[in-house]
């Protein structure tokens, strides 16, 4: 048994705090919010009285927070001094990747050992125990975080050393964004074509434009019952996390010099379609988006509309 505090008890947090707690760890859990941390409390997770206290007796501290700002106040604002020396930092928020690598020194520093180890996945994985984590850490942190990391996900990646877990989980989402994009636009045009959805479906997902974002993640209702286009878009995988990464994914892009032209321009289109609606719908939820500027119900922008709306929501 391992004293874990978990810390962000949220919609993927709660969670993948259960499975650790029925695989019979001993998890305290916190979370700033009432809500969260009284869905915790009917889950049967002990509640700490803040993060500092979940982590003061704790072997592995996890943290799952909205942002790379979070974690490192979290860490400089005492829970690095509250935890035993040489307690283990899983950081498996969605951050970038500069940040991972500062919370990552921080911890070193305080005495600790540390891996960033980001998810994919979604809600539907984390409560399955089936989520995809892309760590990064020495070899040595790595093997130390994997027991806890197995009870919560199927696929378990070592993507080198510090920060290079959220620099996998950049370009996975990023592709990610591109391929749901693509999808709906052939959706689409298929629909417009006179294409059944079933007959594309039939085709596409055994062709070579085969995808996740077909077979899964199908962004009509139908072809897969279970995606989220047949419970009207409800996520998933929200439009404002997608357009949250993506934001990551452009900082990434314009760090490194990168000619990556498709990402600029999912960015830009998630970045719009989670100002509105969009924020609280499953990313694929974007062809509805594509299907209203196709069909007149909405005025199709200019690359340059584009560019000037997303700069103005910065």
């Amino acid at each position: 048994m391992t004293r874990i505090a978990f810390l962000g008890l949220g919609h993927m947090g709660l969670p993948m705090a259960v499975n650790l707690m029925r695989a019979g760890h001993d998890v305290r859990g916190f979370d700033l919010v009432p809500a969260a941390l009284e869905a915790a409390r009917q889950e049967g997770i002990t509640i700490a009285d803040s993060g500092t206290d979940a982590a003061s007796t704790a072997d592995v501290v996890i943290t799952m927070f909205p942002a790379g700002r979070h974690v490192i106040d979290a860490y400089e604002g005492g829970l690095l001094a509250a935890a035993p020396p040489g307690t283990l930092f899983i950081e498996s928020s969605t951050i970038a990747v500069d940040e991972a690598q500062a919370a990552h020194e921080l911890a070193v520093r305080a005495g600790h050992r540390s891996v960033d180890a980001p998810v994919s996945g979604g809600v539907v994985g984390a409560e399955n125990g089936t989520l995809a984590f892309m760590v990064g850490g020495s070899a040595e942190d790595f093997a130390a975080a994997l027991p806890a990391l197995e009870i919560m996900g199927a696929r378990i990646v070592h993507c080198g050393g510090p920060g290079l877990g959220q620099a996998a989980k950049v370009c996975n989402n990023m592709i990610l964004a591109v391929s749901q994009i693509a999808v709906a636009e052939a959706f689409v045009l298929g629909e417009r074509l006179g294409l059944e959805h079933q007959a594309l479906f039939d085709v596409v997902s055994e062709a070579s434009g085969q995808c996740w974002s077909v077979t899964t993640n199908c962004p009509v209702p139908g072809p897969v019952p279970t995606s989220p286009a047949n419970r009207d878009y409800q996520p998933g995988f929200a439009g404002s996390l997608m357009a949250k990464d993506l934001g990551l994914a452009l900082q990434a892009i314009e760090q490194t010099a990168t000619d990556a032209r498709m990402g600029r321009l999912a960015q830009e289109i998630y970045a719009l379609f989670a100002a509105g609606d969009g924020a609280r719908r499953d990313f694929s939820g974007i062809i509805t988006e594509i299907r209203d500027a196709s069909s007149g119900r909405r005025a199709s922008r200019s690359q340059a509309d584009w560019n000037q709306n997303v700069r103005s929501r910065r």
